[in-house]
């Protein structure tokens, strides 16, 4: 199958870096499945935690899933094919467990749209013992009602330990799986339902057609000690551009802050870090493994981590030679320095965010935020005198108790982020903004409370969206429809599956993507069905209710929960529970101190020989040289962009310890520049790339090194080293040559002989008239390969689809269907000189092994 012509075919693609195929060794095999697009799935760091354990288990493999575009999804059902997983493009049906990471509400009709889509019935009363086992975890497992007639067993809290138990009593219960059309020679196959019982016995798994509402609660699992948890070594690097396109390395899990909003602060209790040591002995290895240039610190506040600045000296101190960046996610006001702002900018500043989340310091204290606006004068003048010139400023509107006085004091607040900024950096500054409406959540503080009527939240939002943006400000905020719906949904009954399977049948899917929400759908459904969502989403409860989630128990009582929603209508804050300990039931005692007794050292010790090569290179007194690199672009591959290429092609650089010489400024960048771009679907035998590394180098050794960290479908073919540095000018134009592969049907030898016969043939391109035959030079056909030689004309550049579409008269669906090759690329001068200088005749060298 061809994928050029689906909106980024490389999410389709597979074969990346650091990808893992197992054969028959794998007796039990996943699917993770991610209910988003590739950009999305790949950016979670779980799903890649997960990946790695299980692909460790020697009996088991994992393979990845994730939720097809629009325009895939019709073409697998016009096509009758299955949704299948990028390492083996085994269908999902085929699969023994099949996993669901649930991180958000509005990703539901994706999980039963990916199930429909790989054969597989979507309520579990439907599927029999020759479907796999669907499984799910993840933040939105805390409630699992409104997806328990769809899933088998949910995984409660942390699933490192849980994700092998699972496995374990896969193999133990049910043995190599086995199809009902062959005949079961395994006698320790047993029934769907014994397996259920089994996980049921397992703790923090949550068995629906097992546990009953009334009988015992399920106690969510938790990870005691991070530097003992499986984290992955080497990631998979995806090709395209990915929404955290960088290295993600867990410093801290929990937050003692105690937002009375926030579910994560309460579902990740207690805090627990990993030891720098142990962050660093990582970031070694994911750097040498993946070649990113980014390495992003997370937790849920990793501002609060107690060693950040010692850690992050030491790590700019072991990878200076790299221009390796660091970045902090979202970060409480207050708890980073301006040391670390220092450190963090010697490579290159990233983005910050500030989340002030409420406008008034009497609304902050409601929702426990402990803001003071002397705190956040103070980080803004960290900031803005350490250079950051733009930065986010994140708000909840729709809280508890909000007036419109509280409105305004957010754009009291996002106005004089803007007056600091000018006022210190003697320039505009860029404050990006930030609106999202309150969502109660289950398991904290507001989820009795029911979300702020949909006309008054609208109403709001309007007025922050106009305000701010007269005022110049860059506004971002959701749609309210859909923090209604996630309102409804996250605390929703089993009965909200029948709204999710009736949305989803009447065409719902990607709910949380703005280009494809369909709110009228999700009212129909609603009426339908008879659930109505406004009532849903603004429903209270009373405080001795039984609510629907309380099967769920995350060790924080609800005697906790109860004292802090009160105390938020007396507007009284609890303090961080690093300084004192306020009972929440888990009794986390020395587990939530964390390795502030280690924060005074300065920096960390690291060995020598933890360091990759291209780290411990000493550049500082070496020369440049400049390096043409030709290379072959091929099979699954053929599908990246210019730039997914460049993009493979530096990262593989950086693997093989190649030392790149950079940029100088803010945003150091290697010196390097690409031949012609190829399109997208065809193969390239010989394109090349100039690339300026510090001498003295050994091209041989160079093609070795970087072939042998390359994905499969990408090889340096040849090098050569350049005295100067040669550049192509205007004096030159670029020449081509194409092999295309394809039946007589398609490539008609008439319709190309009265092509070339012809003086001219116009076509419009983006509203200009260009005459495409004056690109073709010449062109051959014969045992069913039609070769032609091209060029780029009058400055307008050659585009192979075009031509054959124009010349055969070929549809899309036959063009995309063609094998084709570039063969070579030639530059030649317009102009020849009498006495070419020394850059001319390097340059013709150079382009002699092209």
């Amino acid at each position: 199958m061809n994928i050029a012509h689906f909106q980024k075919p490389s999410r389709y693609a597979g074969s990346e870096v650091n990808i893992i195929r197992k054969g028959q060794e794998a007796r039990v095999k996943a699917a993770l499945c991610f209910p988003d697009t590739y950009e999305i799935g790949m950016s979670h760091l779980g799903l890649k935690v997960l990946y790695s354990i299980i692909n460790n288990i020697p009996y088991a493999s994992a393979e990845r899933v994730f939720a097809p575009w629009i325009d895939y999804e019709k073409y697998l059902r016009q096509k009758g094919e299955l949704l299948s997983s990028l390492e083996s493009r085994r269908p999902l049906k085929d699969f023994d467990i099949v996993g669901f990471s649930l991180q958000y509400e509005l990703s539901y009709t994706n999980v039963l749209n990916m199930l429909d889509l790989g054969g597989i019935p979507v309520r579990a009363e439907a599927r029999g013992d020759e479907y796999p086992l669907i499984i799910a975890g993840g933040p939105c497992a805390a409630n699992p009602m409104p997806l328990a007639p769809f899933i088998d067993a949910f995984v409660i809290g942390d699933g490192e330990e849980a994700v092998k138990e699972i496995i374990d009593v896969y193999e133990r219960v049910r043995g190599q799986r086995q199809r009902k059309e062959f005949r079961i020679q395994n006698s320790e196959f047993r029934s769907k339902d014994e397996l259920l019982k089994a996980l049921s016995e397992l703790e923090g798994v949550y068995v629906p057609a097992v546990h009953k509402p009334d009988r015992r609660r399920i106690k969510r699992r938790i990870v005691e000690n991070l530097d003992e948890a499986h984290f992955p070594e080497a990631t998979v690097v995806p090709f395209n551009s990915i929404v955290h396109d960088r290295i993600a390395i867990e410093v801290a899990r929990g937050c003692a802050e105690g937002c009375r909003f926030c579910q994560a602060g309460i579902i990740y209790r207690p805090v627990r870090e990993r030891s720098p040591e142990k962050i660093l002995s990582l970031a070694h290895k994911l750097i040498a493994n993946t070649g990113y240039e980014e390495v992003s610190f997370t937790s849920l506040s990793t501002g609060d981590y107690s060693c950040l600045l010692p850690l992050i000296k030491t790590f700019n101190r072991v990878f200076l030679n790299q221009r390796i960046a660091i970045s902090l996610p979202s970060l409480r006001v207050g708890s980073v320095s301006r040391d670390v702002l220092d450190e963090i900018k010697s490579v290159r500043k990233t983005g910050f965010t500030i989340a002030p989340e409420a406008g008034t310091k009497r609304l902050r204290n409601v929702i426990n935020k402990n803001l003071e606006d002397t705190d956040y004068d103070a980080a803004l003048e960290r900031l803005f005198s350490a250079g950051w010139k733009n930065i986010k400023l994140y708000f909840m509107i729709g809280l508890p108790t909000e007036t419109e006085h509280d409105i305004e004091g957010i754009m009291n607040m996002v106005r004089h982020a803007s007056r600091k900024g000018r006022e210190l950096t003697k320039r505009s500054v860029n404050i990006n903004v930030g609106i999202s409406a309150f969502v109660p959540k289950p398991h904290t503080p507001f989820q009795w409370l029911g979300q702020m009527p949909f006309k008054e939240l609208r109403k709001r939002q309007d007025y922050l969206r106009n305000t701010l943006q007269r005022g110049g400000f860059n506004f971002k905020g959701q749609h309210v429809e859909v923090s209604l719906l996630e309102a409804a949904l996250s605390r929703g009954d089993s009965d909200m599956a029948l709204l999710v399977e009736t949305a989803w049948k009447l065409g719902c899917t990607f709910d949380g993507w703005s280009e494809t929400f369909d709110f009228q759908k999700w009212l129909k459904a609603a009426e339908m069905t008879g659930i109505d969502i406004m009532s849903r989403a603004e429903r209270e409860y009373e405080l001795d209710d039984k609510l629907p989630w309380d099967i769920i128990d995350t060790d924080v009582t609800k005697e906790f929960l109860m004292n802090e929603f009160q105390n938020a209508f007396k507007e009284h804050t609890t303090e961080n529970c690093r300084q004192v300990c306020h009972n929440c039931g888990l009794g986390c005692g020395e587990k939530i101190q964390g390795l502030g007794v280690r924060s005074q050292e300065s920096e960390y010790n690291v060995r020598q020989s933890d360091i990759m090569p291209s780290c411990r290179t000493d550049t500082h007194h070496a020369l440049p040289i400049r390096i043409r690199m030709v290379f072959s672009k091929t099979g699954a591959l053929r599908y990246l962009s210019h730039l997914e290429v460049v993009r493979a092609l530096l990262r593989a650089m950086k693997r093989a310890g190649v030392p790149l010489t950079y940029t100088n400024g803010f945003h150091p960048l290697p010196k390097v520049s690409f031949g012609p771009a190829l399109s997208v679907g065809i193969e390239g035998l010989n394109e090349y790339f100039d690339a300026e590394v510090y001498a003295p180098v050994n091209t041989g050794e160079i093609i070795s090194k970087v072939n042998a960290v390359l994905p499969e479908g990408l090889r340096i073919v040849r090098a050569l080293a350049l005295g100067v540095r040669v550049k192509i000018n205007d004096d030159f134009i670029f020449k081509y040559e194409y092999e295309i592969i394809s039946d007589k049907t398609l490539l008609n030898r008439d319709l190309l002989l009265n092509f070339m016969q012809s003086s001219q043939h116009l076509i419009t391109r983006e509203g200009r008239t260009i005459d495409i035959r004056q690109m073709v030079e010449g062109a051959d056909m014969g045992d069913g390969i039609l070769r032609l030689a091209m060029k780029d004309a009058g400055g307008t550049k050659v585009r192979l689809y075009e031509i054959l579409e124009a010349v055969f008269r070929l549809s899309k669906d036959e063009l995309y269907g063609l094998e084709i090759k570039r063969t070579g690329i030639h530059a030649e001068r317009q102009k020849q000189s009498d006495k070419p200088s020394m850059t001319e005749r390097e340059m013709e060298k150079a382009w002699l092994m092209i």
